[in-house]
């Protein structure tokens, strides 16, 4: 075992739900060294052809680390972990949100704006049914082009925004990508909807938090009324330009939001998970051109967190 590989203990609790067999009745290559391989491009961020060779053809390790992107194997591998951790009560839902901007590398740039199908050969006719061998398949739906694969312009440079939702032992719960000039405050919602702990047994997922702490970012008045409309209680602090406002208008500027400054103190969580996530050197600089990889890539770097923490 390596530095930064699956532990025993790690590797028991994974195995039991990792997909059975491969495609077109085949067998896959041995689960824990291919996810070793994985998680050791993650933590270094080196290219994926630099792997070392003791964890087989790196052909093997990027495919399988795109297939499972794509068809949500990572994001089911930390929901079982999350739904065990919960049930033994070892989640704290008093959560916190904020973002983080990520540089993208040059590398990044230059995916394919049309879906593959849609590209024929070299040398074809157009409108024939030839397609190039070499073309991605396998990707969800959507993408394409800067915005569709979650990269802009900001004070960064070329950035992709990570979203993410904390819980109060610092680790991840949940999370979105968006281009790096989109706002804090419109992702709330968006973000907070992705919340979803399955139950270990019967029972629906839990989606609600206890309590949501949030800086000014996210003080407006559409995020206040969204979480009073879902029960969910609320720290943020009022931005004072807000506060002026509400006071020039007197009675109708409604009452005062409730803030405690003591709780607040709490927030710092989201902020040390995403110095965790960042410690994974292919989280903290974006490589891949495609979204749906790079997410891919936090998933397995927030699955990593939750087993080690």
């Amino acid at each position: 075992m390596g530095r930064g590989d699956l532990t025993n203990a790690e590797w028991d609790r994974l195995e039991s739900f990792l997909p059975r067999g491969g495609t077109r009745g085949g067998r896959w290559s041995d689960h824990r060294r291919v996810i070793n391989g994985v998680l050791y491009r993650v933590r270094t961020g080196v290219q994926w052809r630099d792997l070392p060779e003791r964890f087989g053809p790196w052909e093997t390790v990027y495919k399988r680390h795109r297939r499972w992107s794509a068809d949500g194997t990572w994001k089911m591998l930390l929901s079982r972990i999350q739904a065990a951790e919960d049930a033994a009560g070892g989640i704290d839902w008093d959560v916190s949100v904020d973002s983080t901007a990520v540089r993208a590398h040059q590398h990044a740039a230059g995916a394919r704006k049309a879906p593959p199908a849609a590209i024929p050969q070299k040398g074809a006719d157009r409108g024939t049914n030839q397609i190039d061998p070499a073309a991605e398949t396998g990707r969800p739906a959507g993408g394409g082009g800067q915005i569709g694969e979650c990269l802009g312009r900001s004070r960064g440079g070329f950035t992709t925004k990570i979203h993410l939702v904390a819980e109060g032992r610092c680790r991840p719960l949940a999370f979105v990508l968006t281009p790096g000039h989109y706002g804090d405050g419109p992702q709330l919602e968006h973000v907070l909807e992705q919340v979803s702990v399955p139950r270990v047994g019967v029972g629906r997922p839990r989606t609600r938090p206890d309590r949501v702490l949030a800086d000014k970012a996210y003080t407006s008045r559409r995020n206040r009324c969204y979480l009073r409309r879902r029960g969910i209680r609320h720290t943020i602090p009022e931005r004072l330009d807000q506060r002026r406002h509400r006071q020039n208008r007197g009675s109708r500027g409604g009452r005062p939001t409730g803030f405690d400054s003591e709780r607040y103190k709490k927030r710092n969580t989201v902020e040390r998970a995403i110095n965790r996530l960042k410690g994974f050197r292919a989280v903290a600089t974006r490589y891949e051109k495609r979204a749906y990889i790079y997410l891919g890539t936090v998933t397995l770097a927030a699955l990593t967190i939750w087993l080690r923490t």
